[in-house]
């Protein structure tokens, strides 16, 4: 197997990542990333299959599982009840009992609500050149996923600050002083989510919590750590993804003097940069993926942005084209863990996209954007923009 280095923190990288996936799929399907000292699977054939393949999960076989330092303890036991995080049979379990209260329907009968709140935000939008992730990009899902739950709507600072946090465990590099800002936010948050779930257990309201509470399946509920740990997956999961692909999507039309968008647009923008480059899977059995043989315990990294812009399936990748054929792209995962909220993000992204432009059809952008040194995200720092 080839040997690849690539610093995912060097400038270049960050600002681009795409030649680097380009060089990486020319020596096949298969590479091994030096900086990560892991292998990383890099066509869309092979993240698709190692995505899919039950011979490899997301949970690390338990006797090559890292120990936990104490000073972390708290953030793991919130991760210990993630589906995301899980492999079957209970993230079957979870994933079913959580399906049953985040229906079709109910995020269907959101788009009002989002249509609502996205004019509400623009009628705000300041004078002159302004910071379209602060004002639009980073609040619309952060509220809309508090009113799915039925938390305070007022507490949307707290809950998009504690969201900041703990998603920053994921980034390459961390420092001591990012995981104990996490800590704090993951200690802030179970406690505030445990009140509200204790809440909602004698006062039913009709949101998410309150749908969890009453979910059952087989005899089965969630308990309150495991419904404290989907509520937090929910905001942190979907607010991240959702703000980056809105920031990359305006950035790529806006380049491309288009302003308008559509289920096809949307499907595009999120093949074309998506929020998310790079998604674990660990070997839970012996096995043979594309010519190279693994053991139990080892590590694929799958590269949700490389495959996405694979010519293979693909033809002419870097080019953006809302009419183009070919596999549904990967950047909500696949398989078992495909990603719960992705019709969530999908509606939020058209309704959000199409009442920007509608109501700001001259928009432009105010400055060239920068993507943030956030690997294994994708996303722009600001995106200066006047109307």
């Amino acid at each position: 197997m080839k040997h690849l280095s690539q610093s995912p923190t060097d400038p270049a990288f960050v600002q681009d990542p795409y030649p680097f996936y380009d060089r990486a799929r020319a020596v096949g399907d298969l590479f091994y990333w030096d900086d990560y000292g892991a292998v990383c699977s890099v066509s869309h054939a092979a993240v698709a299959a190692c995505l899919k393949d039950k011979r490899l999960g997301r949970e690390v076989p338990p006797e090559f599982a890292p120990a936990i330092p104490d000073h972390l303890k708290p953030f793991y036991a919130v991760e210990a009840h993630s589906m995301l995080e899980l492999n079957p049979p209970r993230h079957t379990r979870l994933r079913g009992l959580v399906l049953r209260a985040f229906t079709s329907r109910r995020i269907a009968a959101l788009e009002p609500e989002i249509d609502t709140l996205c004019h509400g935000l623009i009628d705000r939008f300041p004078q002159g050149e302004f910071d379209l992730l602060t004002a639009y990009a980073r609040i619309v899902p952060v509220v809309i996923i508090a009113r799915l739950l039925g938390v305070p709507e007022e507490r949307c600072d707290d809950l998009l600050a504690w969201s900041n946090a703990m998603v920053a465990m994921y980034v390459t590099g961390r420092s001591r002083a990012v995981e104990d800002r996490a800590i704090a936010a993951t200690q802030a948050f179970v406690t505030f989510m445990r009140a509200h779930i204790e809440t909602r257990r004698t006062a039913p309201a009709d949101d998410l919590i309150t749908q969890l509470i009453a979910a059952e399946e087989d005899g089965e509920r969630l308990s309150t750590d495991e419904m404290i740990t989907t509520c937090i997956l929910l905001l942190n999961a979907g607010h991240e993804a959702t703000v980056h692909t809105l920031g990359n999507t305006v950035k790529t039309l806006l380049e491309r003097d288009i302003r308008h968008a559509d289920e096809k647009i949307v499907e595009e923008a999120l093949r074309f940069d998506p929020p998310l480059h790079m998604f674990d899977r660990h070997v839970i059995e012996d096995c043979e993926l594309f010519g190279h043989p693994f053991k139990r315990g080892d590590t694929v990294k799958c590269l949700l942005g490389a495959a996405n812009r694979d010519p293979a399936p693909y033809p002419d990748p870097h080019t953006f084209d809302p009419a183009r054929k070919g596999p549904v792209n990967v950047a909500f995962g696949g398989g078992i863990h495909f990603c719960v909220g992705a019709p969530l993000a999908r509606l939020e992204l058209r309704v959000a996209l199409q009442v920007l432009f509608t109501r700001c059809p001259t928009l432009k952008m105010a400055q060239a954007p920068t993507y943030g040194d956030t690997y294994h995200f994708h996303g722009l720092e600001t995106l200066r923009v006047h109307t």
